[in-house]
């Protein structure tokens, strides 16, 4: 196999091995869909952290992306036991980041939310505006570079939506993702970022709404360019160099933060905890409470964020991500749930100790 065309006409097992030959670990979506295969019966019953499961030890696809491989006996046994799956990948372990540019008809949200952090007067006119396609390009030509949607030089793949994929290597850095215009982290509206933390469908993915075709003949990431980089740091896609301070509080998440080890050194532990229910809903494609345990996450998260056991930009991006990962395409539901449940959250701070004011 040369390239992901061929695996369109032949089998998602052809399409997976050729990511893992690229160095692209898959774990395999449910069939027809953008999310990942459910987990077992175990996993669904009794929500754990990834980390601490013992299906992806032991060769099975619980969790998602977690559970993503290079292994290609592994990768055999998944898609010829279940030829109808589709093709993850893995961003962070494949050392890729997305430049996920969306079509989507929607009305533009305010000027200082089309290109965040770049004011637009309102002498511009706006006029026409309507999709990722559009904002990046503004975005590019402001830096007198082209367009990553014109670019030749490396992998891309249309959506079934009409939207496009732009997959660069993401280099040394630990690129963080992003969806759209969120407040927390952002590089244009309707263009979302995965990188670590997140999936991309493979190319030669075929869902119920069509196929994720490549186009053109490039069919290698290039590097990121240079002004891209800049552009992605200066939108807070990197890390945060330091952790605020822990404070007094309150609690509410006693349990949960128990559950988890409690205290500043079992952060991930702790936050990992938090968001397995939210996960656990991506196994069920309605339904399932989410909107209430999206909510009760965001919650326990800004609580636990206000006591300084959490750092903010890290926990919020763990959890936007969960969030889309179980419910793709809801960005606008998800981000007023988790800012509302943010902030009652943060006017609340969570310790360990069981005193309260």
């Amino acid at each position: 196999m040369t390239s992901p065309e061929s695996s369109v006409a032949g089998t998602s097992l052809a399409t997976a091995r050729w990511c893992a030959r690229r160095g692209w670990p898959v774990h395999p979506l449910a069939p027809g869909l953008k999310t990942p295969a459910a987990n077992c019966s175990d996993c669904r019953t009794t929500p754990h952290a990834p980390a601490d499961c013992p299906c992806i030890p032991a060769g099975r696809w619980c969790h998602g992306f977690y559970a993503a491989t290079l292994n290609q006996d592994r990768i055999q046994r998944w898609w010829s036991a279940r030829p109808d799956f589709g093709i993850g990948v893995a961003c962070g372990p494949a050392g890729v980041i997305v430049i996920d540019i969306d079509a989507h008809p929607a009305q533009p949200p305010t000027r200082n939310r089309i290109l965040p952090g770049i004011p637009i007067s309102d002498s511009v006119d706006l006029t026409g505006l309507a999709n990722g396609f559009h904002t990046i390009a503004v975005l590019a030509a402001l830096r007198g570079q082209p367009s990553p949607a014109d670019d030749e030089t490396t992998l891309r793949v249309r959506t079934p939506s009409g939207g496009l994929h732009v997959w660069y290597r993401a280099g040394e850095r630990r690129w963080l993702s992003s969806v759209g215009s969120s407040p927390a982290r952002a590089l244009a509206w309707q263009v979302d970022i995965r990188a670590h933390g997140s999936y991309i469908i493979a190319p030669g993915t075929t869902t119920s709404r069509g196929s994720y075709t490549p186009i053109g003949t490039t069919r290698e990431p290039a590097a990121l360019p240079l002004w891209l980089a800049q552009e992605l740091e200066r939108t807070g896609h990197l890390p945060a160099p330091s952790i605020p301070a822990p404070r007094p509080v309150p609690p509410r998440a006693h349990q949960a933060v128990l559950a988890a080890g409690g205290g500043r050194d079992h952060a991930q532990h702790t936050l990992a905890t938090i968001l397995a229910p939210v996960e656990a809903c991506g196994q069920v494609p309605e339904g399932a409470g989410f909107s209430d345990t999206l909510n009760r996450a965001a919650y326990t998260i800004g609580g636990l964020i206000a006591a300084g056991r959490l750092h903010q930009a890290e926990a919020e991006q763990a959890l936007h991500e969960a969030a889309l990962a179980a419910r793709p395409g809801q960005e606008r539901r998800i981000e007023q749930i988790i800012r509302s449940g943010l902030a009652a959250g943060l006017r609340r701070p969570l310790h360990t100790s069981g005193r309260r004011p």
